[in-house]
């Protein structure tokens, strides 16, 4: 399950880095992987520190950090 989470990791990682901020809605459409590896995903890219997670609205978005 790990390298799974790693390779989700990468396309959201991409996915941001061509779209520069996503909301969770966002990134599980354009990412095309179930939502609970997401989530994971965001957790692995927060974990080492590359995520920039905002509040907008009602909505959290999430940006890779410059």
């Amino acid at each position: 399950m790990i390298p799974k989470i790693g390779e989700t990791a990468g396309k959201v990682w991409r996915f941001l880095n061509e779209n520069e901020e996503a909301n969770l809605t966002q990134l599980s459409k354009g990412v095309k992987v179930e939502p609970n590896l997401i989530l994971q995903a965001i957790g692995w890219l927060a974990r080492e520190d590359k995520l920039q997670i905002a509040k907008k609205g009602r909505f959290l978005t999430y940006a890779l950090k410059k």
